[in-house]
């Protein structure tokens, strides 16, 4: 991988990994039509530590109150009811189906799931379900004709039967082209929650799972040696940097705004891929469209 690629990847990972669009997908598919080697599952999962690095920071303040009254909740009962404390252990029942799965279904992860058809059909599928549940929470938001707006919730409403929907929800951006934050926030928007608290939580949510692939990955590359680290690293600080920005601007954007506009753009590029594929132009296979 050259100094260019890394600088291109790491900014395509940090602009998509926080909006509806699949970073995975889009790291692929800049690949592809590039002409390059596709950059392959480890590339993403370490350059993905880097946009986790930015929620830390951008949500420090959050993750501190969680993390120490989290603690505090191991040795005092009564902090076992501060909701900070709670979201600690919905963090951690929400990340259990993305462990289990990402363990489980790691060598589809690495081959088959990296098949451009995959991909442009979880581009269309996922981007037509947020569809509905953007237009599921604008009614609920603004109301119909004869019926007043209703009551969204918010993360006091979280529970672990909810918490395990979310990680579910998840767990399902294995698959290229799906996204963590589409599919997470989506199905918060489901379960009737505000747009605001489906994002927060989902980006919450992601922090163990990016953290523990990105180490699992690093581990397994120190070993094997497949990782061009030098580039990797920089795309990584790459992703970072663009990350934060994004975040800063997805969070106030959020609040009031639809995701149609997400939504047409991932229908009209899963459309187009499946058409270039169809006319050879691309190669659906990672093998198959390197060099």
């Amino acid at each position: 991988m050259s100094w260019f690629e890394s600088l291109v990847l790491g900014l395509v990972q940090g602009l998509t990994e926080f909006l509806p669009v699949s970073s995975s997908a889009h790291l692929r598919l800049t690949a592809a039509f590039s002409g390059w080697e596709d950059p392959g599952a480890a590339f993403t999962a370490i350059t993905q530590i880097g946009t986790e690095t930015a929620v830390l920071i951008y949500f420090r303040k959050d993750i501190g109150r969680i993390i120490t009254s989290w603690c505090r909740s191991l040795f005092d009962k009564s902090m076992r009811r501060n909701h900070d404390a709670q979201m600690g252990w919905l963090v951690i029942v929400g990340s259990i189906p993305i462990g289990l799965l990402g363990v489980t279904l790691k060598d589809q992860i690495e081959g088959p799931f990296r098949d451009l058809r995959v991909t442009a059909t979880m581009l269309l599928v996922v981007g037509v379900v947020i569809g509905i549940a953007d237009r599921m929470a604008a009614r609920d938001e603004t109301g119909r004709r004869h019926r007043a707006p209703k009551q969204r919730k918010t993360l006091e409403n979280l529970g672990v039967k909810d918490g395990l929907i979310f990680g579910l929800c998840q767990a399902c951006a294995l698959i290229p082209g799906v996204s963590r934050s589409g599919a997470t926030i989506s199905g918060g928007l489901f379960m009737g929650y505000k747009r605001e608290a489906a994002a927060r939580y989902s980006f919450l949510l992601a922090i163990p799972a990016v953290l523990a692939s990105g180490a699992f990955e690093v581990k397994d590359s120190l070993g094997e040696g497949h990782v061009d680290w030098g580039p990797t690293l920089f795309a990584t600080v790459i992703a970072f940097a663009s990350g934060y920005a994004v975040i800063a601007w997805f969070m106030k954007w959020i609040s009031n705004k639809s995701f149609m506009p997400f939504v047409w753009y991932r229908v009209a590029l899963g459309i187009v891929i499946i058409v270039l594929v169809a006319m050879g132009v691309l190669s659906p296979h990672a093998a198959e469209s390197a060099g």
